[in-house]
């Protein structure tokens, strides 16, 4: 009922799954994952208790091959079942129990494991594998890539409901209190992968960090700002182009009551995020 892929970035400390199924909410049963210890995605007929179990089994020093064996030796239902493993080494492992439904099955490779069953045929997994092995850039996109070029060869069988997204890294949640960095799940669209992409690149631009450019706190920008944080009720003054501590203030308070305050820098540059958010916000006002 799914296809899913397993993966690791070591270089970067992510650990992830991308999957997709005619199934509602996939994204509350598949994907787990752990920082520093692994992912597993457990499917067809899922048992749910491979994820915290494979991610316990991993964190004691299993690699993903005999996390993968402990899991399936133990289950009676073993045949039914479908499951891929990344470990903290990026050793990864896949398993198809012989009754999944056909089309089903899997492969590996540097750093990943794609799995899929009720498929339309193997030429998914072969998609996933090739998009998720030639695709550039940080793990989050080679997943949605990869998800994304399954979903393109024929995906489930049985046609799209849902999506999901996890992308775990040391410290990479909400303030850093936790290690989700990335955790986006479509419960029930007609075009589900393709929904999560767009997701994800609302939550790209939103909160992460990757991709904004950084702008010096030049006289002309600042007194832009000021003006519309004066519109928007959160300067007091004329604007004066210094980069101050009343200014930076008010930009930090407008920014926290639109869920941008991890734009926000110590130094003397800017978020271009932070620009284009409060620029949106005040139209009336051009740009300088």
């Amino acid at each position: 009922m799914t296809f899913s892929i397993v993966a690791a970035d070591l270089g970067a400390g992510d650990w992830g799954v991308a999957v997709a199924s005619k199934f509602v909410s996939v994204g509350a049963v598949v994907p787990w994952a752990r920082a520093g210890v692994g992912a597993v995605a457990t499917q067809s007929w899922a048992n749910t208790s491979f994820g915290p179990e494979g991610l316990a089994l991993m964190t004691d020093g299993a690699s993903a091959e005999d996390a993968l064996g402990t899991l399936v030796d133990g289950d009676e239902g073993r045949a039914d079942r479908q499951v891929g493993v990344v470990d903290a080494a990026g050793r990864a492992a896949t398993f198809t129990g012989s009754a999944c439904l056909e089309w089903a099955g899997g492969a590996t490779g540097r750093g990943f494991a794609a799995q899929g069953n009720i498929l339309v045929g193997e030429q998914v997994v072969d998609a996933m594998s090739g998009a998720f092995s030639e695709t550039e850039g940080d793990l989050c996109d080679r997943l949605l890539a990869a998800l994304l070029a399954g979903d393109a060869a024929g995906g489930d069988r049985r046609g799209r409901q849902s999506a999901a997204l996890l992308v775990v890294r040391e410290g990479g949640g909400y303030e850093g209190r936790n290690d989700r960095y990335i955790d986006l799940r479509v419960d029930d669209h007609p075009d589900a992968p393709r929904e999560l992409a767009r997701l994800f690149d609302v939550y790209d631009a939103t909160v992460l960090i990757r991709n904004d450019p950084l702008l010096p706190a030049a006289a002309g920008l600042v007194a832009d700002l000021q003006r519309r944080l004066a519109v928007l009720g959160r300067y007091a003054g004329e604007p004066t182009g210094v980069y101050d501590d009343a200014t930076r203030a008010a930009l930090a308070g407008w920014a926290g009551e639109y869920n941008l305050e991890g734009r926000l820098r110590d130094d003397d540059q800017i978020s271009n995020q932070l620009v284009e958010e409060i620029r949106d916000v005040t139209p009336g006002l051009p740009p300088p």
